[in-house]
């Protein structure tokens, strides 16, 4: 009698397939670092790539205007008004790039009386001036803009209480003193009636009646200069030996070293960098001690990068004192206060720079700074600062013998 053959089952037993599963997650986990380098890769990438539109943009605006933006800029003030309805001294000199990195539209509007808020409503009695309010305003709708060519995508920060941030700032120099007004007081510079000249008590201004216009010479030593006009022309050290811009982190208002910035009313601050050094928790040293005092945070929209709009240090300025990702720190609660500003990243290692020339340069965290304790230097002394001060110098004639 035939008996009919056992068929042969195929298929998985409950072990090979345990074994499959183990493999696989094996290979996810070694692949998933791969892919998160490959995306911050391309993040860097696209940061570098903001930074080459913003170098081609100050080359075309010194191309058409024989000068550099101004940063600390807007329309003079009309007679009779008052500082609070009007920008002038106060805009970043990325305001006046907006036309040359294809933002002509938003140009248009700032460039223009609007009677337009910012929530779309009609603005009652007298449009917002030529140039805006200042770039704190609320009801400003350009000043509320985030303008994605400002932005290093690896950078996390968004939304209120910032207005439009930004990453990318100018290049100050390597000195404290008067840096944060350029020697130039916003409320004692305008012309109260034609002809007339009011100054301040405290000589910020062209008259000099105690030397601090002279003061603000001396200290003002980087590509651009608060308040001021500057030109290639000025830049003796050459274009590609002196920094324009640097990127910086946006407050998260966690009490980051390197995206926000402590302040303390110990004059030390202005004398000895290093000073604030006290300020970063031993334990953490990516971030500031608890209870350390914080430029804005805790409320408002005074914190760092917060406004795209607005030239003092806390938004759209640095210096090259510390290194990059070292801490900020300013002399006083306030973001109108001297001090000094450090440019950092998200980036792992370091941060983007761009030269005068137009090339971006990644700076790493370890460039020689030279002696953090040292006073800044003034008028044309080298400074104290190592390659890093250098580069951040335009007429102190350092030699730049070493590669960054």
């Amino acid at each position: 009698m035939c008996q009919a053959k056992a068929r042969k089952q195929n298929g998985f037993t409950l072990v090979e397939l345990l074994v499959v599963i183990a493999i696989i997650g094996v290979l996810v986990g070694l692949l998933l670092p791969a892919v998160q380098a490959a995306r911050e890769a391309a993040r860097r990438m696209s940061c570098s790539n903001n930074f080459k539109q913003l170098g081609l943009a100050i080359h075309n605006y010194h191309a058409a205007y024989n000068q550099l933006p101004k940063n600390g800029t807007g329309t003079s003030r009309p007679i009779g008004s008052t500082l609070s309805n009007n920008a002038y001294a106060l805009l970043s000199g990325t305001v006046g790039l907006l036309p040359f990195m294809e933002q002509q539209a938003m140009w248009n509007q700032i460039s223009n009386p609007l009677n337009v808020n910012a929530n779309g409503t009609p603005k009652t009695g007298v449009p917002y001036p030529a140039m805006g309010p200042p770039p704190w305003s609320s009801a400003y709708g350009p000043w509320l803009s985030e303008i994605p060519a400002l932005r290093c995508p690896s950078d996390p920060g968004f939304g209120l209480p910032a207005k439009g941030r930004t990453n990318y700032t100018f290049c100050l120099g390597d000195a404290m003193l008067l840096v944060h007004s350029g020697g130039r007081n916003r409320k004692n510079v305008y012309a109260d009636a034609p002809g007339t000249a009011r100054e301040n008590s405290t000589g910020y201004g062209d008259n000099d009646d105690t030397g601090a216009a002279t003061r603000a010479r001396a200290n003002n030593r980087g590509m651009f200069w608060f308040r001021h006009d500057l030109g290639f022309r000025d830049v003796l050290d050459g274009l590609s030996n002196t920094i324009a811009m640097g990127e910086i982190a946006t407050s998260l208002g966690a009490g980051e070293i390197n995206a926000d910035m402590a302040y303390d009313a110990t004059a030390e601050v202005m004398t000895n960098p290093a000073y604030c050094d006290s300020f970063i928790d031993s334990a953490r040293p990516q971030f500031l001690l608890a209870g350390t005092r914080i430029v804005g945070v805790g409320g408002g929209d005074c914190s760092r990068g917060y406004r795209w709009a607005e030239g003092r240090i806390t938004f759209s300025a640095f210096m090259t004192i510390r290194p990059p990702n070292k801490i900020s720190c300013m002399w006083g609660d306030s973001e109108s206060n001297q001090g000094y500003s450090t440019a950092g990243s998200r980036h792992q290692g370091g941060c983007h720079v761009l030269m005068g020339d137009g090339a971006v340069k990644f700076i790493t965290d370890s460039i020689e700074a030279g002696n953090p304790s040292a006073a800044p230097a003034s008028n044309g002394a080298m400074t104290n600062y190592g390659l890093w001060g250098a580069l951040g110098t335009r007429a102190a004639a350092e030699v730049i013998d070493q590669d960054f």
